[in-house]
């Protein structure tokens, strides 16, 4: 499954306050916060170690110090931290901030609050299979509106025949896809920014202007773990 080019290595977003996740975060950070009996960092370890990805950069800054004791336990995949602990950085700082660690080929970014069940193909091999680097600088995995739990607002993303996305915030006309917080893409994006604090949103719109930003669409059920409600729809979408 992680043929084809695809990364060997994932930046994990892991340095939010989880503030949404509030009392669970009161003395932990969101994704020591367990879902279904597995924090959900573990949760999207084991599917990068699913995939082949064999290094994993994970940022870290609220509760720290637990965070990087957590990670130590791993022994199935190599954890490098990125320290946020002087400043949150955003999407895009978050990943520029950690350039050094990432190298210069293609990687995966993995949100922590994003899990997944059921369909007939696993999400990242449908990454995988769709990832072109000669045709795109972002690939974005996408579900579609109406199949899965956390949908929050209107933004999300339209999508042409080719793969090619557009981003919308506006109400309407509605967009059918939204973005379930795992992505390819090339390092190199973020080379020409100046600003240490950004978000990678700006340079998802740049690229979709010059046809860069794709998406492919997983046919698993998507569960958005923002807050405690979510979380516990999430464990009775998971029971056995």
């Amino acid at each position: 499954m992680s043929g084809g080019g695809f990364p060997r290595t994932a930046m994990v977003m892991a340095a939010g306050l989880g503030t949404r996740m509030r009392p669970l975060t009161d003395h932990r950070p969101k994704p020591l916060v367990e879902v279904a009996g597995r924090a959900l960092i573990d949760h999207v370890l084991d599917r990068l170690v699913e995939a082949g990805v064999e290094t994993a950069v994970v940022n870290v800054h609220h509760f720290a110090d637990q965070m990087v004791a957590h990670l130590a336990r791993r022994d199935d995949i190599r954890i490098k931290i990125s320290d946020e602990r002087a400043a949150l950085l955003d999407s895009g700082g978050g990943i520029a901030h950690a350039r050094s660690l990432l190298g210069n080929d293609p990687i995966l970014v993995a949100n922590i609050d994003s899990l997944w069940n059921g369909g007939t193909t696993p999400p990242l091999q449908t990454l995988a299979q769709a990832w072109n680097p000669e045709l795109m600088d972002v690939l974005l995995l996408l579900v579609p509106r109406g199949q899965g739990i956390g949908f929050e607002g209107p933004q999300g993303f339209f999508r042409d025949a080719a793969g090619r996305l557009t981003h919308s915030a506006a109400p309407e006309p509605p967009t059918p896809f939204a973005n379930v917080g795992f992505q390819i893409l090339k390092p190199q994006i973020l080379d020409e920014v100046r600003e240490t604090v950004f978000s990678i949103v700006p340079l998802w719109r740049k690229l979709s202007e010059q046809g860069r930003l794709h998406g492919a669409v997983m046919d698993a059920f998507w569960m958005h773990v923002g807050d405690p409600a979510a979380r516990e729809a999430a464990e009775a979408k998971l029971a056995p």
